[in-house]
């Protein structure tokens, strides 16, 4: 067998690889022996159908079987011969088989990266550091009567914070727009929901008020037919009703699920979940700060294959998330793309730093991880049994444990600076993290 390869980019290689006439031709007359062993063919007994018979009638699906064996099997061997680690499935392509000939073929593939990781040792990081203060408490707690709250029609103008129910028609140069009409939408004013100028030009109306309103639509605004037009809305108030919040008392409480001990219990259950939550959005915010550091010291191309299959993942995760339904869904390459080649990227560097480092999965990390998911369902027990018996599922757990431990291992060999930070600023960080 005679190898050679092409660099024809970055990581693309073309590898030709020739076959011998004599192992070819051994291939194919071995198999049409065996066929003619037992060919039941009109005029001839079986085993005793002549050669020649034979090739004519199986000899182009043998040579077809023979090359797509030989091809399966030699791409290998060739790869293992000159070390390379192919990334994807190759494109074959395949010259024809032909007695006395041998076979000539061409596999197009691109190879995984070489990756050497960066010394971090010089390297610096920022580690917030946040506690849950009384006030953090009261405005969670606020939140949460926010979303129990029941509103009342009042006979007063309408305030900031106040819901109105409206109709409204929305034209651009006079002429009505799609998505410009609705009616019966109840809107909380200051909400944001509506573009600029919307809400704050019905803050004074009255229940039956119709008025007349003029914005301008946003130039990033998601419908292209209207962003950056100025645009007219005759918009009438049906209603106004002001904000009724529940009592904070045992009964709340318990509507809550607290059965017991009333209003401080309840804010030492708060606490509880909100240490938690600040706990998880801290370590969300460390490893997306440690893989930016890692992806910014270690610049690699990566192939092209593994993207396309980290992008498809996202798109199945997107459509997972929709409820199984893409029906009308036209979602761009574009929308996934960075973070398909981030992932893509980190994982190739993380897996080099396990292997160099040897770092094993903990497998009581695993268990600790495992019982912490299961903590928020109703039988917790019965979610760990899950787990444990569901491979793909305890595989997800041990990636997510093992880049934990790649995390530790950075924040080991890097100098780390810790800057307080409140509850709310490391929740709105962690929602800014990419990783």
């Amino acid at each position: 067998m005679q190898v050679s390869v092409e660099s024809t980019g970055a990581l693309e290689r073309r590898m030709k690889v020739q076959l011998p006439a004599d192992q070819v031709d051994q291939e194919i007359d071995s198999r049409l022996k065996s066929i003619a062993r037992s060919a039941r063919i009109d005029g001839f007994r079986p085993g005793k159908v002549p050669m020649r018979v034979v090739q004519q009638r199986f000899g182009r699906q043998v040579e077809a079987e023979v090359a797509e064996e030989l091809i399966s099997r030699s791409f290998q061997e060739a790869l293992a011969r000159e070390n390379l680690k192919p990334a994807g499935g190759p494109r074959f392509e395949p010259g024809r088989v032909e007695p006395g000939k041998g076979l000539e073929y061409t596999a197009t593939f691109e190879v995984m990266p070489e990756i050497e990781p960066a010394p971090l040792e010089d390297e610096e990081l920022e580690v917030p550091q946040a506690e849950i203060t009384d006030a953090d408490v009261d405005r969670m707690i606020d939140k949460l009567r926010e979303q129990r709250a029941t509103w009342t029609e009042v006979d007063r103008e309408a305030c900031e914070g106040d819901q109105v129910n409206i109709d409204f028609r929305g034209t651009i140069d006079g002429e009505p727009f799609e998505g410009g009409e609705g009616s019966g939408l109840d809107l909380v004013l200051g909400a944001g929901r509506m573009i600029p100028g919307f809400e704050e030009g019905l803050v004074g109306a009255r229940a039956g008020e119709t008025r007349t309103l003029d914005v301008t639509f946003p130039e990033d605004y998601q419908s292209e037919a209207v962003a950056g037009k100025a645009a007219q809305f005759e918009v009438k108030v049906n209603s106004v009703s002001e904000q009724k919040l529940p009592e904070l008392d045992d009964e709340f409480a318990r509507s809550l699920g607290v059965a017991e001990g009333g209003v401080e219990a309840l804010r030492a259950e708060v606490r509880r979940n909100m240490e938690r939550e600040l706990e998880a959005a801290r370590k969300a915010v460390i490893k997306d700060r440690a893989f930016d550091l890692l992806l910014s010291r270690n610049p690699i191309e990566v192939p092209s294959a593994l993207v396309d299959e980290e992008i498809e993942r996202l798109f199945n995760e997107t459509y997972q998330q929709l409820g199984g339904s893409t029906q009308g869904l036209d979602l761009p390459r574009e929308l996934f793309e960075d973070k398909a080649r981030r992932r893509v990227t980190l994982g190739l560097i993380i897996g080099e730093i396990v292997q160099r480092n040897g770092i094993q999965v903990d497998a009581e990390r695993v268990r600790e991880t495992v019982e912490s998911i299961a903590a928020s369902y109703e039988n917790p027990e019965e979610v760990v049994k899950w787990y444990y018996e569901n491979p793909e599922a305890l595989t997800g757990a041990q990636t997510l444990v093992l880049e934990d431990q790649v995390v530790d291992w950075i924040v080991g060999q890097i100098k780390t600076t810790e800057k307080t930070v409140s509850f709310d600023e490391l929740v709105e960080m962690r929602q800014a993290a990419k990783s």
